[in-house]
């Protein structure tokens, strides 16, 4: 059985179907996978069971790049396709059957939105997958006995999202002078722009590990699958955190917190004050993220 899955180019939404894939894995053991997204969520599916095949889509003039997607594709034939872009791909290639996900938005949370694309009742919740080399690189990097260790993630892929840095910091004083010592670990993307955003946590925060923007999105999961905690802004390690296991703070201001709060049992958000889509990053204030992060520790 062979399963063509059509999923997001950001990596968040990447993230956020992998219930879904999780599902369908569960649901068809035989089945081999055949993955198509952007390059920035590429790296999310190396170590998924049964995966074939990744084809990554990269954006080109004229929507060209479905135009290769359905060459890519129409020599194959498939028993299921799912399309979380809404494309005309499932309709043009041969598939005994197709699940395809309709465009606009809608209320509730896009886990849920994702789970109807398959008619399911119960929303699967995202997971990650890791290689043993990941997990020990992890465990090296992130030695018991030395921690807790607690993620502190500054970027966001635009500027609006972004909690300034100087509150990060200031979160971390005071969340330490609560919950006794522990050491941040510093996660951010690649790129000079992301560098630069998380410069001024890392230069206050001396003692913290500095990721250093340059590990796979896997490795990232398994270090943070090391981490007590992980708070930072909406974004795809947000994302890829809660999928991790890890008890996850999500910080919200103009952002859909409705649609894309963090998933799972181990997560929770909070959004700073003013009209809905448009609160800005700056109202929120340090001690209602530390009494935040301090009520998430206490429910597990």
């Amino acid at each position: 059985m062979r399963i063509l899955f059509i999923t997001s180019t950001r990596l968040g939404d990447a993230v956020i179907s992998t219930g879904l894939l999780d599902h369908l894995l569960h649901r068809y053991p035989q089945a081999r996978f055949t993955i198509v997204c952007g390059p920035v969520a590429a790296g999310l599916f190396a170590h998924m069971p049964r995966r074939e095949r990744t084809i990554v889509m990269t954006k080109r003039p004229y929507d060209m790049h479905w135009v290769a997607l359905w060459r890519d594709c129409v020599r194959t034939r498939w028993d299921l396709c799912v399309d979380l872009r809404g494309s005309v791909i499932p309709f043009l290639i041969r598939t005994s059957a197709r699940r395809v996900m309709r465009g606009g938005r809608r209320p509730g949370p896009r886990v849920t939105h994702l789970a109807r694309v398959l008619g399911l009742t119960d929303t699967p919740m995202p997971v990650v997958w890791t290689s043993t080399a990941e997990r020990a690189e992890a465990r090296a990097l992130l030695p018991d006995g030395e921690g807790p260790w607690i993620a502190l993630a500054p970027t966001a892929n635009w500027s609006g999202k972004v909690w300034p840095a100087d509150r990060f910091v200031a979160f971390w004083h005071d969340f330490v002078a609560r919950h006794g010592p522990a050491r941040p670990v510093i996660l951010y993307g690649p790129g000079a722009t992301e560098r630069q955003m998380a410069a001024r946590v890392l230069d206050a925060l001396p003692d913290a590990l500095d990721t250093g923007g340059s590990l796979s999105i896997t490795q990232v999961a398994a270090l943070l699958q090391r981490c007590a905690l992980f708070i930072g802004n909406d974004s795809g390690l947000m994302h890829l955190s809660a999928a991790a296991g890890t008890p996850t703070l999500g910080l919200f201001g103009p952002s859909r917190v409705d649609e894309y709060a963090p998933c799972g049992r181990r997560a929770a958000q909070v959004v700073a004050p003013g009209p809905a889509g448009h609160a800005d990053m700056k109202d929120l204030e340090v001690g209602v993220v530390v009494q935040a992060a301090s009520d998430l520790l206490s429910r597990h």
